[in-house]
C-alpha cells in the first residue's frame, strides 16, 4: 500500500495588503480511521493518514487496553474507500480483558474520551508520577520545544496541525509526531516512545498545543513527569497534573515560560543580583 500524502494543495483566492490573488494553498489532510480489536471496531477518529501503527500502539496504552508494546500481537493498516481500518490482534489475556470491558460499555464508540459512559469515568484516576526524579534546565526546555518546532515538516507546509515530542535530557529530542488532533499527535507519540523500548519517566513531552485534562491524562499514562507546551492550560488539567504530582509548564515562547505545578524540577533561569 503507497502512503497517502499527509497534505495537498488546493486553489484560494487570497486578499493581502489590499492585493486579490488566486494562487494555491497546502492543507492538510484529515481522514476517519477506525481502531478494530477482534474484528470489531472500538473507535472512529478524525486523523492525519500517517504514522498510524504507532497510532494503535498510543491509542491503546492511554486507553488502558495494553500496558506494554508486548502485548499487541499484530497491527495491520488497511486502506478503505473512506479511510482506514486499524486492526490491532491483542495476545489472549489483553483480548479477553478487552472483552469484559466491552460488555460494560453502554453502546458504540466515537471520538473524543473513548469507551466512557459516566462522568466519574472521565476523570478517572491516571497514574502517579511524584517519585519521578527528572529535573532540567529552562534552557533544554526551550531547546526541546524548538527541537519540536524543526520536525514538524507538515506544519511548515500548512500551518494547521498540531506537534508532540518527547525530550531526554542528554539526548535530545527522541521523537515527534504530527496529527490535525491535538490528542491524536500526543497519541502517536505514545505509540513511537512505547515502541522503541524507551520508559516515559526518562524524558518530557513538549507540545504544541493547549493543555487539557486528556492531555495530562496520556502524558501520566506515558509515564512522563513534565509536561510543557506553547500554549495554556485548562483549570482542570492543573488539578489534575497537582493530583498526579507532575510538573506542568505552559506558554513556553522563546526563553518565556510559566510553571503552574512541581516546580521543584525545573531549575530557572534567575536574573543576576547586582545589589
Amino acid at each position: 500500500m503507497s502512503p497517502v500524502p499527509a497534505y495537498r494543495s488546493v486553489k484560494r483566492i487570497s486578499l493581502k495588503n489590499g492585493a486579490v490573488k488566486e494562487d494555491a494553498r497546502d492543507v492538510p489532510e484529515e481522514i476517519p480511521v477506525a481502531f478494530s480489536y477482534g474484528g470489531s471496531t472500538h473507535a472512529v477518529m478524525m486523523a492525519s493518514p500517517v504514522d498510524l501503527e504507532d497510532f494503535a500502539y498510543g491509542f491503546s496504552l492511554t486507553e488502558g487496553i495494553i500496558s506494554e508494546a508486548s502485548q499487541i500481537e499484530a497491527v495491520d493498516v488497511l486502506e478503505t474507500d473512506q479511510g482506514f481500518d486499524v486492526q490491532v490482534t491483542l495476545f489472549d489475556q489483553q483480548a479477553d480483558a478487552l472483552r469484559a470491558r466491552r460488555r460494560h460499555m453502554a453502546g458504540p464508540v466515537g471520538c473524543g474520551l473513548c469507551g466512557i459512559e459516566s462522568i466519574e469515568q472521565a476523570v478517572r484516576p491516571i497514574p502517579y508520577v511524584s517519585s519521578v526524579e527528572l529535573s532540567l534546565h529552562t534552557t533544554e526546555l526551550v531547546k526541546a520545544m524548538d527541537a519540536l518546532h524543526a520536525e514538524q515538516a507538515i506544519f511548515r507546509h500548512t500551518r494547521a496541525v498540531h506537534g508532540a515530542g518527547f525530550y531526554i535530557p542528554a539526548s535530545g529530542l527522541i521523537a515527534a509526531r504530527e496529527d490535525v488532533g491535538r490528542h491524536n499527535a500526543l497519541d502517536k507519540l505514545a505509540g513511537c516512545v512505547l515502541r522503541s523500548g524507551h520508559s516515559g519517566s526518562t524524558g518530557v513531552v513538549v507540545v504544541t498545543s493547549r493543555i487539557s485534562v486528556e492531555m495530562v491524562q496520556k502524558a501520566a499514562i506515558l509515564g512522563s513527569p513534565i509536561l510543557a507546551a506553547v500554549s495554556a492550560p485548562t483549570a482542570l488539567a492543573i488539578e489534575t497534573a497537582e493530583e498526579a504530582g507532575m510538573t506542568l509548564v505552559a506558554l513556553v515562547r522563546g526563553e518565556d515560560l510559566e510553571i503552574f505545578t512541581r516546580s521543584d524540577r525545573i531549575v530557572l533561569n534567575m536574573p543576576d543580583d547586582k545589589s
